[in-house]
């Protein structure tokens, strides 16, 4: 089987897009659809799935998640009425508005980077977490001697100061190699079966195939809520907010 196109990597912007069906099974209770190209992001990178639907004249499929296995995209979910055969043309949709707040999530991990990184601690960024229920990010790094409210203070500052800069966003495939002329940080360990890809915020670069705002101005607001000590590891807790 051939592998899918991840249209979302060339353009996260588009939210509909058409697509041919590979292939359809069945496992447990939910139906997995194979498409030729997908724009729907599959979960990874610390980004929730995308959701929405897939349909044509024939029937509509109700995308409940998405995951990525062995270069493969698989979209989950039922059907809400008629069926698919495999070489049928559809419509893709993706859900505007999970799309838009998991992206503003995503960027503003990445702000919090270009904020910790101005402050030259030189902690080494680690994981991060972009969902809705209380995104972070972590590096590898000390608190030891910070005042830790101050600290909080000024990386909010920094973010918010970003974001009124409205950096245009900017995406450049390139190799491992190449990312670090442009990158401060480049992870030993990328994601096998997808394009390297790196995410520019200005002049700070990021090795990322997530989705994200296409000006740092759509996060609007953004507020730091925590930051602790965990084990070896720093965790700065962040959310975005309505302006």
């Amino acid at each position: 089987m051939h592998t899918t196109k991840l249209l979302y990597l060339e353009d996260f912007t588009v939210l509909e897009a058409p697509a041919i069906i590979v292939d359809l099974m069945q496992e447990e209770n939910k139906t997995i659809i194979i498409l030729d190209q997908t724009i729907f992001y599959p979960q990874g990178g610390g980004q929730p799935f995308d959701q929405g639907i897939i349909e044509n004249i024939k029937g509509k499929f109700i995308v409940k998640e998405v995951r990525f296995i062995d270069g493969i995209v698989r979209h989950m979910g039922n059907f809400e009425h008629g069926s698919f055969s495999q070489g049928d043309e559809v419509i893709c949709i993706v859900n505007k508005e999970r799309r838009e707040l998991h992206s503003r999530l995503h960027s503003a991990g990445h702000v919090v980077d270009m904020a910790v990184t101005s402050l030259k601690f030189g902690w080494i960024p680690g994981k991060g977490y972009h969902f809705p229920d209380g995104p972070y990010v972590e590096y590898a790094g000390s608190l030891e001697g910070i005042d830790k409210e101050k600290l909080k203070t000024n990386i909010e500052n920094l973010c918010n100061s970003f974001i009124a800069e409205a950096r245009e966003t900017k995406l450049i495939f390139m190799d491992k190699e190449e990312m670090k002329k442009v990158c401060h940080h480049v992870p030993e360990y990328l994601p096998a079966g997808k394009p390297t890809r790196v995410v520019m915020y200005g002049d700070f670069g990021v090795p990322c195939g997530g989705t994200h705002v296409s000006n740092l101005r759509d996060i609007k607001k953004m507020v730091i809520r925590k930051i602790r000590q965990d084990g070896p590891n720093i965790r700065v807790s962040y959310d975005v907010k309505e302006i």
